[in-house]
């Protein structure tokens, strides 16, 4: 992963943990450089417009699952259309997008980042209800369980998970059996979930103009 990766956290202005754990530790670029990178005669703090406001969030949340223009809008526009009585569009994105497999294998614990998530899942490393599935978009639903595939657990990458997981707790809507290395999903993701404080709301009239 290059020093663009964090120059997207600076830009933007806020902590999106794109780099995994190196993100917790003091060498985390956007803690050692808190400005926005470019020239130092460039970095005022002028004033965004409701627009350039709007585009900023709908950036946060775009990286922060590390999805492509077209992926994202295809997701807020299905939201926004989906939306009835009692789900917000605001809820009902964040849990499509919460409900990605690459999203989960990384709230499960098996990835340091979502990137390393899409590559894993892409590589065929992971089972839904004992069926390969590589798709990182794959959209999982309450009761799938999620699985290391078992000729992929002594793999370099996989040898110290359960070292790793040992203390580590995932979502309220996701169950772990750490010695199993396979997780479930028990629930539904709340507005919660989402921990980058984006303003929903601003991506919605981002993408109504």
């Amino acid at each position: 992963m290059t020093k663009t990766t964090c120059k997207i956290c600076r830009r933007l202005n806020q902590k999106l943990f794109l780099k995994g754990d190196r993100c917790s530790t003091p060498k985390c670029a956007f803690i050692r450089r808190p400005y926005p990178p470019g020239l130092k005669k460039k970095r005022g703090k002028s004033g965004l417009s409701e627009y350039g406001k709007e585009l900023a969030e709908k950036q946060k949340l775009q990286k922060y699952y590390g999805l492509r223009e077209k992926q994202f809008r295809q997701y807020v526009k299905d939201a926004m259309n989906a939306r009835g009585k009692t789900e917000s569009a605001t809820l009902i994105l964040a849990q499509e997008l919460e409900k990605r497999l690459d999203n989960v294998v990384f709230r499960l614990g098996f990835a340091k980042s979502r990137r390393e998530a899409r590559r894993l899942v892409s590589h065929r490393h992971f089972l839904v209800n004992q069926k390969p599935v590589n798709i990182s978009s794959f959209s999982v639903k309450k009761n799938d369980v999620i699985s290391l595939k078992g000729s992929k657990e002594n793999k370099v990458v996989f040898k110290n998970m359960l070292v790793v997981l040992k203390n580590y707790q995932p979502p309220a809507w996701l169950k772990i059996e750490k010695d199993k290395m396979q997780g479930q999903v028990v629930g539904e993701p709340g507005l919660e979930s989402v921990e980058t404080g984006v303003d929903i709301s601003a991506i919605f009239e981002f993408y109504s103009r």
